[in-house]
């Protein structure tokens, strides 16, 4: 009886975000088209305010937490764990007064309404990961871009979804590359939890009722720390973080 109850929500949840996608695509164009980058990006904000909204279909628990606010005069490199697609609306929404660009991958960059417009427009890094040299290229641009806009940027260092909430291995090469492009960043982490437990199958199914928490973590200066350190300090924020979190 759970799974079907779980199969319907499921099905008003995710036909709720895909009709949402195609509804705001033609706004998104008609925005930067007709007033320029900045509107273009308010709609985006918008679309994944209701993106967000649509969790609650399967009666998610929605939380999302700074336990230190970053501040807005520096330059800020967010690494975030990576457990599904939902992950990205709410750091989109909640996140938007940094402005964040996205690293990834390159296939999002064509064919899905709203999502792929959005990556071009914003000048995110679209990668492909097999092709380290030109996944190193495109970051760098994109590093140039957000210090030029004085936007953040944010990566998923695992480069691919976690399926469980374990972590998998950081990838040190596009943080790297940030970090030498982006001179006194500050590296905010991001625990997410909850979305490998409520995404399991990578799409379809969903599973209802389940907590999902974003936590921004106290940041940190890259001042003399390689690429290897902070993700070790990352990792070890966000599992140390998640730790507390499953003993409450």
């Amino acid at each position: 009886m759970r799974k079907f109850i779980d199969f319907i929500l499921s099905a008003l949840c995710m036909g709720s975000f895909f009709l949402l996608l195609v509804i705001f695509h033609p706004i998104q164009w008609i925005a930067y088209e007709t007033i320029g980058e900045k509107a273009q990006r308010r709609v985006v904000e918008i679309l994944n305010f209701f993106l967000v909204g649509t969790l609650l279909y399967i009666f998610s628990k929605i939380s999302f937490t700074f336990v230190e606010r970053p501040p807005l005069d520096r330059r800020i490199i967010f690494v975030a764990n990576h457990q599904s697609m939902h992950d990205i609306p709410a750091l989109i929404w909640f996140l938007r007064k940094y402005k964040p660009v996205f690293v990834s991958k390159i296939s999002l960059g064509k064919g899905i309404p709203s999502i792929s417009y959005n990556l071009q427009k914003s000048g995110a890094a679209l990668i492909d990961r097999k092709d380290g040299k030109q996944a190193i290229r495109e970051i760098v641009r994109m590093a140039e871009q957000v210090v030029e806009k004085k936007q953040a940027t944010l990566i998923f260092p695992e480069g691919t979804r976690a399926k469980t909430e374990q972590l998998l291995p950081f990838m040190t090469g596009g943080i790297a590359a940030l970090v030498k492009k982006i001179p006194n960043a500050w590296i905010v982490p991001i625990a997410i939890s909850g979305n490998a437990t409520m995404n399991p199958k990578g799409l379809f199914p969903l599973k209802s009722g389940q907590n999902l928490s974003w936590t921004v973590l106290p940041g940190f200066s890259t001042d003399q720390l390689n690429a290897t350190e902070i993700c070790q300090k990352v990792e070890s924020q966000i599992n140390n973080y998640r730790q507390l979190l499953h003993q409450k």
